[in-house]
């Protein structure tokens, strides 16, 4: 069967509601599938190649802007251009750029997952590990592009996208929309999401990288903190705050967020560009010294997890817990967190829960101890009660995926045996 083509003629201007009627129709090469999302330029749809049987990401532009701004299709198709040199881990690949029916696209690289945003809306803050962590893999993005001499202009959550291995692909270059000022006295054209645009920008100024740069300390504060470095109830009242505050600090804000990380996040947000790191290369140093060897847990997990059935996890704190599911129906938690020392000293703590330590269960406990080659069974105190656990642990500078993958797949089985043989039951 031939698939439908757009009802659309293509010497008649398309409407705005053409748009959404796309799913499930053709558009030149491209099938849509379905709505993913929309931005200020147009919708964005997971198509399918149909040569190449491929999925892929088809934005596709407002019809309106295109009639509304002549110079619009053209600064549209030039950034597609520009984003489809840049090919980089962390950067959202573009692989064409084309127009049918009076429909202007771009076909981008399909990212199952979400958006940083989305996490946010979710999380509210990330782990001071796991935001410095995605901040380095977005500042490498930025580094390749910056080194193509091509500038982002509106670097924000909503243009990060998060894999399910949870690596960040930044998306949108250059493709910011206008935002329009009119009430707050500012009234020139800016390219940007206000609270994420330097002051020289506010100002009036042209984009450098050095407002990229403004915008990742923007992201990372935001990550930190779950809150916006400058606020205002209006965008007069924001950009005032953009231009005459001082920077809030990080320090308190959530545990764990250490003097050098406040450091960094107050240096990408200094209101002179001089007084900022001066190139992204800079910037991405000094983030990857905050980092040091440190993965962070989220990251490790979504590595070492990411092909295995049966195991999820959710986080509560620094603290994750992983739930390792078995064949015959059973379940086991295995507790995944950072020990309570000086960061330099922390280890990564793998534990599970297997039962209430009563005396009865002492005997057979020690011999079942004996037996174990992973692991060691412990009595904790938690949440009040006498448990056995079953712990291991690493120094948490050095420990890697494969060592996290293997502890956590040998732990959740030995928990589990050790709970059905002492009490029958399948609470942990």
């Amino acid at each position: 069967m031939m698939p439908r083509q757009l009802l659309t003629p293509a010497h008649t201007p398309p409407r705005a509601d053409d748009v959404n009627q796309l799913i499930g129709r053709t558009l030149g090469v491209y099938r849509c599938r379905s709505l993913i999302g929309q931005g200020g330029m147009g919708h964005v749809y997971l198509a399918e190649h149909i040569r190449l049987g491929r999925p892929c990401a088809l934005k596709v532009l407002f019809p309106e802007l295109a009639d509304r701004d002549p110079e619009f299709v053209e600064r549209f198709q030039q950034e597609g251009r520009s984003a489809a040199t840049l090919i980089d881990p962390h950067i959202v690949t573009t692989h064409a750029i084309g127009e049918a029916h009076g429909f202007h696209y771009l076909e981008m690289e399909y990212v199952p997952g979400c958006t940083l945003q989305q996490i946010l809306d979710v999380e509210e803050t990330l782990t001071p590990t796991r935001a410095t962590r995605i901040a380095v893999d977005v500042t490498r993005g930025l580094a390749a592009a910056h080194s193509a001499l091509l500038i982002h202009h509106d670097l924000k959550p909503d243009n990060i996208l998060m894999t399910p291995a949870g690596i960040p692909k930044i998306a949108d270059f250059g493709l910011a929309k206008r935002v329009f000022t009119q009430s707050s006295g500012f009234s020139n054209r800016l390219a940007g999401t206000p609270n994420f645009m330097a002051p020289e920008l506010v100002q009036g100024g042209d984009a450098t990288p050095g407002s990229d740069v403004f915008a990742l300390g923007v992201c990372y504060y935001l990550m930190l903190t779950g809150e916006f470095p400058f606020r205002g109830l209006n965008p007069g009242e924001l950009m005032h705050s953009v231009l005459t505050d001082p920077i809030p600090g990080v320090r308190g804000k959530q545990d764990g967020i250490t003097l050098e990380m406040a450091e960094v996040a107050n240096l990408l947000l200094e209101r002179s560009p001089a007084n900022r790191p001066e190139s992204v290369i800079e910037a991405l140093q000094l983030l990857q010294a905050v980092l040091g060897s440190v993965q962070d847990i989220e990251s490790m997990l979504a590595e070492a997890f990411r092909e295995a059935n049966g195991v999820s996890w959710t986080r509560s704190g620094e603290r994750y817990d992983v739930v390792r599911s078995f064949p015959d129906g059973r379940t086991q938690t295995v507790f995944v967190e950072p020990s309570p020392h000086e960061i330099d000293e922390r280890l990564l703590l793998i534990s599970s829960i297997c039962c209430d330590a009563v005396p009865e269960y002492y005997e057979h406990a020690l011999r079942l101890n004996s037996r174990m080659i992973h692991g060691s069974l412990a009595v904790r105190q938690i949440d009040g009660r006498t448990r056995f656990v079953i712990v291991n642990a690493y120094p948490r500078e050095t420990v890697d995926v494969e060592e996290l993958r293997r502890s956590v797949l040998k732990i959740a089985p030995e928990s589990d045996s050790v709970e059905a043989l002492l009490t029958g039951r399948d609470e942990h």
